[in-house]
């Protein structure tokens, strides 16, 4: 049976603890007098009383949690947040903004899809900048884990939240033998990737205002920008060197960065299969679009034509959603070649979200056994990653995992199309908010300012579904998830 009591308990803290992220922001909006100061410190305490509303009537409840009460929790914190963090977006005077709007853009950022209704974003008041910045960064290691690491006073059954939203299909394995000192090793790693990020885009020449901010979304994988432009706004090779760099990084598995840092040695990196096969990817496909677009005349320049083809590659491989020119505008199919790459995302255990490459692997090499197996009947064909062969149960679930991410996205692309969109539109959209890749295609290509608000909210799901890995999310729509 579902312990609703321990689960609102837990709703309940992390909203009121939530509270908190709304400081930053507001002593941004104090340092650089843009007005919005009041703006936050009206959103910190509307959290702080509706977090102890609802928490406080339970405070005594059992504190011990099944993977099943895991998931609900999860669920229920990241729309609550969602809900929540709208707030400051509500309260903004301009640009004007409604609930469904600012629900919309506080679920990209947390989410870290970067897709965005808010058109002009120079105009923008600093502190509200910094913290759609912010709601990336927060969510890119996920709230949940970020309360198993700092908020262990809560004494909830952390591997039960940890498992319910790791990105992956292999969630058991932990860096450390407890769960809170897992979670607090990834937040000191992700804390560590994300100053040299900034110190990278400093020294490179951006402000220190937006070297932070775009710092936050870089390691994120989120996309958000401080400019309309994005990079292309600032117009720097380096700084786009910096930017693929660390999208790069930030699209690895963390277990890797935190047993390099631990070993203080690279073999972790050389030794992973997933990575490798991550690699390979990005130098294909990288080729590939640097090729099409000096053969197109895109670009005068083989230098133009990598510089422009990498950064998007990279950018649309790993789901950040960067951009440094108008990508949707190139001819030919590589601007729909890169919104069906974010289908196959990062690696596991990363920011990025996606299918993700071991998955994508697995599913080849399953698919590449069953064609030998017509060959060979009654030969034993395992099927092996890194050495090891898969388990059944592993390449079940990653088959059943990849059915309902299809099926999700095509079920979402014929009800955004009943909205009234043309195809381009719905399907970009719909595999840009489950891939959490951000900009699409058509009418989307830009914001999605014009999308009514039963899209913005089916988009809203769907962003969603892909952060939380499509079975976190549907295994609540079931009825046996409630039964006792």
């Amino acid at each position: 049976m579902l312990k609703f009591a321990s689960i609102q308990r837990v709703v309940g803290a992390l909203v009121a603890w939530s509270s908190l992220m709304m400081l930053p922001p507001a002593a941004v909006a104090f340092l650089y007098r843009d007005g919005t100061m009041n703006l936050f410190l009206i959103s910190a305490a509307v959290l702080l009383v509706v977090g102890a509303l609802i928490y406080l009537p339970v405070r005594d409840a059992s504190r011990d949690l099944r993977l099943r009460d895991g998931f609900l929790i999860v669920v229920a914190c990241w729309l609550s947040l969602a809900l929540v963090g709208a707030l400051p977006f509500v309260l903004l005077e301009d640009p004007e903004l409604s609930y469904v709007d600012a629900f919309f853009e506080s679920m990209s950022g947390l989410t870290t899809t970067g897709a965005t209704i808010i058109t002009r974003i120079n105009d923008l008041p600093r502190g509200i900048l910094f913290y759609r910045q912010q709601l990336q960064w927060l969510g890119g290691m996920g709230i949940i884990v970020l309360a198993v690491a700092i908020l262990p006073m809560l004494r909830i059954g952390g591997m039960q939240l940890y498992r319910a939203e790791t990105p992956g299909p292999l969630k058991d394995t932990k860096l450390t033998p407890r769960i809170t000192e897992t979670a607090k090793a990834l937040w000191l790693i992700y804390l560590g990737i994300t100053v040299l990020c900034t110190l990278s885009y400093w020294l490179g020449g951006m402000p220190m205002f937006d070297a932070v901010g775009h710092a936050f979304s870089t390691v994120a994988i989120g996309g958000f920008s401080t400019h309309d432009q994005s990079f292309a706004y600032f117009s720097n090779p380096t700084l786009e060197v910096v930017a693929i760099i660390f999208m790069v990084v930030a699209g690895m598995n963390f277990a890797l960065h935190f047993s390099a840092w631990r070993k203080a040695s690279a073999q972790p990196y050389f030794q992973d299969s997933e990575l490798r096969a991550y690699a390979v990817l990005l130098v294909l496909f990288s080729a590939l679009a640097t090729v099409v677009l000096m053969v197109d005349g895109v670009y005068d320049s083989l230098f133009a034509s990598a510089r422009y083809g990498v950064f998007h590659v990279v950018s649309a491989l790993t789901t950040t959603g960067f951009t440094s020119t108008d990508f949707y505008l190139w001819p030919g199919f590589l601007p729909l070649l890169l919104v069906c790459l974010a289908f196959i995302g990062g690696c596991a255990g990363s920011t990025a979200g996606g299918i993700k490459v071991i998955r994508v692997v697995l599913l080849y090499r399953q698919s590449v056994r069953e064609i030998r197996r017509l060959i060979h009947p009654h030969a034993v064909l395992p099927v092996k990653f890194g050495g090891r062969t898969a388990a059944p149960s592993v390449l079940e679930a990653v088959m059943g995992f990849f059915f309902l991410f299809i099926a999700s996205t095509v079920l979402m692309t014929l009800a955004l199309r009943a909205t009234g969109l043309d195809l381009v539109t719905s399907f970009s959209a719909v595999a840009a908010c489950i891939t959490n890749l951000g900009p699409g295609l058509g009418e989307v290509g830009q914001s999605y300012t014009t999308l009514n608000d039963a899209a913005k909210l089916l988009l809203s799901f769907a962003m969603l579904a892909g952060r939380l890995e499509i079975y976190t999310l549907l295994v609540l729509l079931t009825p046996a998830f409630w039964r006792d």
